[in-house]
């Protein structure tokens, strides 16, 4: 009779330093759980950005059969890798971020930091997806800068009650990225009715 343990083993002898740098990235990346958002969730808790990658990645996993032509899993690890590097440096709000606070560039650094233990293939592989989206060339891409901001401001219907500026801010965000698809202009239009309609709840507290 065979242990049947021995199928749960690792085997470090080959490729010790491979799976030596890749649990040590995976480790890092942990960092993510305690970066902080400006956004919340519904109770009012300050949102991470891994919970926001987590819920982008799922998003898009629901309109599978909506993204007939797109390479799934390529979308996916889009969404999963496009935040990572702000494990290292934090995440900038919308509000505060500039065209000339050279935001980009530190993020890629603070990536290729954080991918330095990878195995070389491994690091390639994430650097690429990172400036696939940063560049948003492919359609993987643009659906992911879509989604992500959608996520976002469905995010931003379950918080309690803003001012009437927030919402008014989330009506001009990220419409560029929005509005590249049909299904995004879609889902994007029932968004901006939700957020008028709290929109409208804040301005006649105000009054």
């Amino acid at each position: 009779m065979t242990d049947s343990s021995s199928s749960l083993s690792f085997d470090f002898s080959p490729d010790g330093d491979r799976l030596t740098g890749i649990l040590e990235f995976f480790q890092a990346s942990e960092r993510l759980k305690d970066t902080i958002r400006s956004g919340c969730t519904r109770s009012g808790r300050a949102e991470s950005t891994a919970e926001h990658s987590w819920r982008l990645a799922l998003l898009v996993l629901l309109f599978e059969r909506e993204l007939d032509g797109v390479d799934l899993l390529k979308l996916i690890k889009l969404c999963l890798v496009h935040d990572l590097g702000e494990a290292i440096s934090g995440d900038v709000p919308a509000p505060l971020q500039k065209p000339d606070d050279n935001r980009l560039e530190r993020e890629r650094q603070d990536f290729q930091t954080l991918c330095a233990p990878l195995p070389e293939d491994l690091r390639l592989d994430f650097l690429a997806l990172w400036e696939e989206y940063a560049t948003a060339q492919t359609p993987e891409a643009r659906f992911a800068k879509a989604f992500d901001k959608l996520e976002t401001m469905l995010q931003h219907l379950l918080m309690p009650q803003q001012d009437a500026s927030f919402y008014e801010f989330n009506l001009d965000y990220g419409r560029k990225q929005t509005d590249f698809h049909p299904l995004t202009r879609e889902i994007r239009d029932r968004i901006d009715a939700r957020t008028r309609e709290r929109a409208g709840v804040a301005a006649n507290r105000s009054s």
